[in-house]
């Protein structure tokens, strides 16, 4: 049976931890992939937002282990939510923009600019977070190689997001 036969059935594959804050998700997804476990943050689909505007999107059949492993390293989801409708499709967090010179990813709130030419960050924008005035004070006008990564100077669900986008960056 596959992905969409298994949803139409009712049957999830995927299910989502809901947390009450951004630090327990990035606490929970460190402790999972530290442990193997193939988990991805997502941005939650609105029916269960809870006021985090993150999840963490793991295979549902191992709910179980994955529970014992959170709750030893003291991160408890809020709740479990199986993956059964299409509304509940989570949200894709990266967006890439071309702009000829400059090449901009967005991931959730933030956005990191960059020039193709020579790999400087020329722009850091968005979130509303008191730590991005900061993070762009320390990363623009450096290339991505040279900048500091965001997870090291923020702590906030902005710094999350920048590390997201600078890590796609890395990627691209």
């Amino acid at each position: 049976m596959n992905r969409s036969e298994t949803r139409r059935r009712g049957f999830a594959d995927r299910g989502f931890l809901v947390f009450e804050q951004t630090g327990d998700v990035i606490q929970a997804e460190t402790v999972l992939k530290k442990s193997g476990w193939a988990v991805r943050v997502m941005g939650p689909p609105p029916e269960i937002r809870t006021g985090c505007d993150l999840v963490v999107e793991f295979p549902l059949i191992e709910e179980l282990n994955i529970l014992r492993e959170l709750d030893g390293a003291g991160v408890v989801p809020l709740s479990v939510v199986p993956v059964t409708a299409p509304l509940l499709a989570p949200v894709d967090l990266f967006h890439t923009r071309d702009f000829g010179e400059y090449l901009m990813v967005r991931a959730a709130n933030m956005k990191i600019t960059v020039s193709k030419a020579d790999g400087k960050i020329v722009n850091i924008s968005g979130g509303g977070c008191p730590d991005v005035p900061y993070l762009a004070g320390e990363m623009v006008g450096k290339t991505l190689a040279e900048a500091p990564s965001p997870r090291e100077l923020g702590h906030t669900l902005c710094g999350y997001a920048l590390q997201l986008a600078y890590e796609e960056l890395l990627r691209k």
